[in-house]
């Protein structure tokens, strides 16, 4: 597959991927958003207002508005007009409640300025403070459409393309509002001008405020009406967060339960030994994978280190995980087997009971009913052993291999529906898990969901790769469209990527998928660990 590079989250990245980082939760992203126009807004308010210190509260508080509201905005790629919109409405409200107030004096100027060295020198600070007034004093007869250019002009070092772009105007209109604005200032004043703005121009310590202010206010909520690409993102993230969480907790309540049935069907100390190893490996591996997965994403978005690099590490720790973890299931798997009959050869006192032979009616149910000769249903209750069968049935549960003819529940589980471990269906869910839905830690097939993702399309909380689209709030790779803070395919971000990962269609049957997790994995669980301990469990426990 061809990659296509996306950017790290910075300067270079577009308008539109700095907001659907935001709208993310990632306030760097946000921070990028107001270095970027920083100067932009705290020249249009100072060019309305005359004060430096009001000027930049003003542009601040625009900021904080615009996180609070981000979700609102429908079309990201017009994200500086929309700022500007905030910025001179309160830029009116401020002037409306300034109307009957004098110009604020030099002493004002530096009040509660926190972003000022606290070491100027007395002398220093009198002088610039009467820069200031003077500054005003010679900017405040310019009409407003000569000053706003001279403002931005000197403040964006000279550039006239910059203020241009900044006004939404030609570079010939620009040059000649700069004409006229240098001839209407006093000649005398120009230069001191000049030097004055340069030196005003706000830097580092303004985006770190701005930031300071949002990092106590959460992400953007989500918007109203899902149509525009941004407001998508926002619903997108938070549905795949709710459905790893939901995951997440249905694999804690399906290890308990297996961790119950394991130690009933335990009859020698090594065989509980062995369970509470068994549990720590199939919960505690995935987790790691999870916090690694995390990692990477964290480097991609922070590190500066080169995210088309970070992308392809993770999913060569897709593959790996899952390469390592079938392999790991299957040798656990039959190593239970294996236990049992070196147990049953060291320690035959521990297998007297009825229940704990072999051909005990207690271990397996088998419908009597059949259907193109197989059993309509078939489960099994007593830990494998060595001569075992896998459990056949049109419905099939426990042991560590189950085959359904539509459902299947086990260890390796395959059938049209199949929850496993390792499970292999049209609807499959497990640690891993494929089919035309593959849902698990790792969900590959048509489509796929969890943690990481593998399909013709993926979705993802973590890492997404895809043929058709990937989306995730971490990171997507695609042929054609990939969707998140760090993604890479040939239409990245935009409302043709939205189309192409089908998040309207899925919108329809998302809850279904979240209802599906919770049933099929915690309810045979349950089921079968409760069954376990009725047919199964010894009076005294292991030996």
């Amino acid at each position: 597959m061809r990659l296509f590079k996306r950017p790290t989250i910075s300067a270079d990245m577009n308008d539109a991927g700095l907001v659907l980082a935001s709208l993310g939760g990632d306030r760097d992203a946000f921070g990028h958003i107001v270095s970027r126009y920083q100067s932009l807004l705290c020249s249009l308010a100072y060019s309305s207002v005359g004060d430096l210190n009001h000027s930049e509260d003003i542009a601040q508080e625009a900021f904080v508005e615009a996180w609070g509201k981000l979700d609102t905005l429908k079309e990201p790629e017009k994200l500086k007009a929309w700022l500007c919109g905030i910025l001179r409405f309160k830029v009116s409200r401020f002037r409306r409640k300034e109307a009957n107030q004098p110009v604020k004096n030099a002493d004002e100027l530096e009040e509660d300025r926190g972003h000022e060295s606290k070491e100027l020198k007395t002398e220093d600070a009198v002088i610039r403070n009467e820069e200031q007034v003077l500054l005003w004093e010679a900017m405040e007869n310019v009409p407003d459409t000569y000053r706003e250019a001279l403002v931005l002009f000197y403040r964006e070092d000279r550039s006239t393309r910059q203020v241009a772009d900044d006004l939404d105007l030609s570079e010939v209109a620009v040059k000649q509002r700069l004409s006229r604005g240098r001839k209407l200032l006093q000649e005398e004043m120009t230069r001191f001008v000049e030097g004055a703005l340069e030196k005003s121009k706000p830097g580092a310590t303004f985006t770190a405020a701005v930031l300071a202010v949002i990092s106590a206010i959460p992400p953007p909520a989500q918007a109203a009406t899902v149509g525009a690409a941004a407001a998508k993102a926002a619903h997108w993230f938070k549905w795949t967060n709710l459905l790893t969480l939901l995951a997440a907790f249905s694999g804690v309540i399906s290890t308990f339960f297996g961790m119950r049935s394991g130690l009933d069907q335990s009859r020698t100390q090594a065989e509980r030994r062995r369970v509470f190893r068994i549990v720590a490996v199939m919960f505690l591996y995935p987790m790691a994978f999870c916090a690694a997965l995390f990692g990477l994403r964290q480097l991609a978005l922070h590190s500066g280190l080169p995210v088309d690099r970070v992308a392809i590490a993770s999913q060569v720790l897709v593959l790996a995980f899952t390469a390592s973890y079938v392999f790991l299931s299957v040798i656990i798997l039959n190593g239970l087997r294996t236990l049992r009959a070196e147990q049953r050869e060291l320690h035959p006192e521990a297998f007297q009971d009825e229940v704990d032979q072999v051909d005990s009616k207690a271990r397996e149910i088998i419908s009597r009913t059949r259907i193109a000769g197989v059993p309509l249903f078939h489960f099994r209750f007593g830990s494998p052993e060595k001569d075992d069968v896998p459990v056949v049935g049109w419905l099939a549960g426990g042991g560590d291999k189950a085959y359904g003819l539509l459902f299947a529940w086990g260890g390796i589980a395959v059938a049209p529906v199949s929850v496993g471990i390792v499970s292999f269906g049209l609807f499959s869910i497990g640690a891993v898990g494929f089919g035309l839905f593959g849902v698990g830690t790792v969900g590959i097939g048509i489509i796929g969901f969890g943690a990481a993702a593998i399909g013709y399309k993926a979705y993802a909380s973590l890492s997404a790769l895809g043929w058709s689209s990937a989306f995730s709030p971490g990171i997507s790779v695609a042929k054609e469209a990939a969707i998140g803070p760090v993604a890479f395919a040939e239409q990245v971000n935009n409302e043709l990527a939205f189309e192409i990962a089908s998040l309207a269609a899925m919108d329809q049957i998302y809850l279904w998928i979240l209802g599906a997790i919770a049933a099929l994995v915690i309810v045979p669980a349950a089921w079968h660990s409760n069954t376990v301990r009725k047919r199964m469990k010894k009076q005294g426990g292991a030996h």
